[in-house]
């Protein structure tokens, strides 16, 4: 019997995907699968295998080193992989010992833009069966878990903000290698500030349209691409989608734009305010809803009357506005993020609510009686993970239903409303989740802890360099 058969891994859907899988890669040549899992940061790692090795795979597993858990963006170790339980407390990380990558066949793709090339997401277990407890694809499956015992789905659209500039240099001299290297030298593919003209877009179409082709061969639903405010910045938006499927859909989305960039002399950047000149914040505008498991049914739409949304949906918004700090660590996971909260710039700066109303926090849509009832949450950044941005939603708002909650008024003056802050750094918003007893209780202690450590390894090395601020404000002065 297979590791994926003696643990009981697979549903009888996935035992019949991948059986599909295997016919899929034999009738299309390929030669080869990329094969991964999304860690912390929401960047895939894994190898590639040849496309005879992939049956195996769906039956043994593919071995990985777990320190790769352990890793923050500067793809450093941060805790101590040979001390004893790797320093998490948890026996499968000693001496970076293997767990197995488990592909997912309802992720497969064939790669439009790499020759005879398949992809494949997968979840991660030791090799006891045991889920490995820092997967963060396995995070959201227990939220969406969770909503599934309730009757409900979670319904997720995305609205995409990223900057595409022409690749000048890569620079990859033998000085610039390091933890991390020197970043690529580039140049701006429009001025920006012509927000949403055609005559822009048009300037930027044939690079757009290699994306969208590359995209929609990929079967992501677009719906647009927009030229956006600021220099070298578009924006992407897509159908809304059920279940995992927007979080898988991001992490493909993401991995296509900045590979399909570079092949063809581009660099495309999801952080949210590179330090360019008269740059411009990208943000990650989460619409979000909750639907009924036996008939579809948007459980945001109020019957009748003057509520925006129905009951269970003010109350969820409720919860949304009660743990937005504490749910900042998973929207807005990097140093950079917090540059763009700023008032009266189209990006929320406090936990508030209104409707339509793109200065708020939580932009209520759709009206009464609509299928369309939905909220916004604008305060994500494009270089979230997105399976802990929707996760968070999801525990965040239910504790909302739970506790009954009641949103108060919808703001129409955002930026002066008496109204909770929002973090301005990473460091405020990790005292907010360490502190936060709700979502220690939806992640678990063993996460929140693993994170808010990968974190503030990431802010002492923040800390310790010397930033040109600094040089340019006391280098001469003193």
């Amino acid at each position: 019997m297979s590791f994926i058969d003696r643990h009981g891994l697979y549903t009888p859907d996935q035992v019949q995907l991948a059986q599909a899988v295997l016919e899929r890669i034999k009738a299309a040549g390929l030669e080869s699968v990329r094969i991964g899992f999304p860690d912390l940061h929401g960047i895939v790692r894994g190898k590639v295998l040849m496309a005879a090795e992939v049956e195996a795979a769906f039956q043994s597993g593919v071995s990985m080193t777990s320190s790769l858990f352990l890793k923050d963006s500067s793809h450093r170790t941060v805790m101590p992989v040979f001390g004893r339980n790797a320093g998490t407390g948890i026996a499968g990380f000693q001496g970076a010992a293997d767990f197995l990558m488990v592909p997912d066949p309802a992720t497969f793709q064939i790669l439009p833009w790499a020759e005879r090339t398949g992809w494949l997401l997968c979840d991660a277990y030791f090799p006891d069966g045991s889920p490995v407890p820092y997967a963060t694809r396995s995070i959201l499956r227990h939220a969406l878990d969770r909503l599934a015992g309730r009757g409900m789905a979670f319904v997720a659209g995305l609205e995409v903000e990223f900057h595409l500039f022409k690749l000048d240099d890569p620079m990859l001299s033998l000085g610039d290698s390091g933890q991390p290297g020197t970043p690529p030298a580039v140049s701006l593919t429009h001025h920006g500030y012509n927000y949403l003209t055609e005559q822009r877009y048009d300037r930027l179409s044939p690079l757009l349209e290699i994306l969208r082709q590359n995209i929609q061969a990929l079967g992501l639903n677009l719906r647009s691409m927009e030229i956006e405010y600021g220099p070298s910045q578009v924006e992407f938006v897509f159908h809304p989608g059920v279940g995992m499927a927007p979080a898988d859909g991001m992490i493909l989305f993401r991995n296509a734009v900045k590979q399909v960039a570079r092949r063809h002399g581009y660099h495309a950047s999801f952080m949210c305010r590179p330090q360019i000149p008269n740059v411009c914040s990208s943000g990650w505008h989460l619409h979000q809803s909750l639907r009924s498991s036996a008939d579809g049914v948007n459980l945001f739409s109020a019957a009748a009357g003057d509520a925006p949304l129905s009951a269970l949906g003010m109350q969820y918004l409720a919860g949304l506005l009660r743990d937005a700090p504490a749910c900042a660590a998973f929207s807005t996971p990097t140093i950079n993020g917090y540059k763009r909260y700023r008032p009266h710039s189209l990006a929320p700066d406090r936990a508030i609510w209104g409707i339509d109303n793109r200065g708020v926090m939580l932009r209520v849509l759709g009206g009464p009686a609509s299928q369309a009832a939905r909220i916004e949450n604008r305060i994500g950044e494009p270089a979230a993970n997105p399976y802990l941005y929707l996760a968070s939603q999801i525990a965040a708002g239910l504790a909302g239903v739970d506790d009954a909650l009641d949103p108060g008024p919808s703001a129409d003056t955002p930026y002066e409303a008496a109204a909770p802050l929002l973090p301005t750094s990473l460091e405020q918003a990790l005292m907010a989740l360490d502190s936060s007893a709700r979502m220690r209780a939806a992640f678990g202690d063993v996460f929140v802890d693993y994170l808010l450590h990968i974190k503030h390894a990431e802010l002492a090395r923040h800390h310790a360099e010397v930033s040109a601020w600094e040089q340019r404000e006391y280098f001469d002065l003193f």
